[in-house]
């Protein structure tokens, strides 16, 4: 259970801040930079929500979710032993990978092939997903660089690029189920 009975402890005024197994690392460190892209992915999903409804803001809520886990995942490194935190350790698990492919694949059917790539615009929804789908991305790439480092969780890198996807589906949805996607046209303004 989370207790914030207040939200400044001053402890993080010299630059650092604490993992989620106390461990204080600068707050510039590659684990912070992902997890803290995690967050700001939370915040623009929160976005999202102001223009779904129904499945879509109910998938979602899901993925909020889903984000904080991811979130608990990463700031707290994999080389702890098991059972050496006192409590189980939050990870992110590959049935959550699995449920957005489902989630990707039931979206793919309802829409027509792309023959064209497409600019991030349309409705306001779809315009939203687009921006979630690129804060994905570089939460990923963060994700992966800290890999290069440290231990990551490999549920946790793939879940993030199985988020991406379904943004970018979600997105063609929410325009028209891809009728009214807005088409790249290579070379227009020369």
């Amino acid at each position: 259970m989370v207790v914030l009975n207040k939200i400044y402890t001053k402890t993080g005024d010299a630059g650092d801040t604490a993992l989620g197994n106390g461990a204080r690392v600068a707050k510039h460190s590659t684990r912070v930079s992902a997890y803290g892209t995690v967050d700001e992915l939370n915040a623009t999903v929160g976005l999202c929500r102001l223009h779904a409804e129904g499945d879509t803001d109910a998938a979602l809520s899901r993925i909020q979710n889903d984000l904080f886990d991811l979130g608990a995942d990463l700031c707290r490194p994999e080389m702890e032993k098991d059972g050496e935190a006192g409590y189980p350790v939050l990870r992110m698990v590959p049935e959550q990978t699995a449920r957005l492919e489902a989630e990707i694949d039931a979206m793919i059917a309802r829409l027509e092939p792309l023959r064209s790539f497409i600019l991030p615009a349309g409705s306001p929804l779809a315009t939203q997903l687009h921006l979630s789908r690129t804060v994905a991305r570089r939460a990923e790439r963060l994700t992966v660089e800290l890999a290069t480092m440290e231990s990551v969780n490999e549920a946790a890198v793939t879940y993030l690029n199985r988020l991406s996807d379904w943004f970018f589906c979600a997105a063609r949805i929410a325009n028209d189920e891809g009728r009214a996607d807005v088409l790249w046209k290579p070379g227009e303004n020369r």
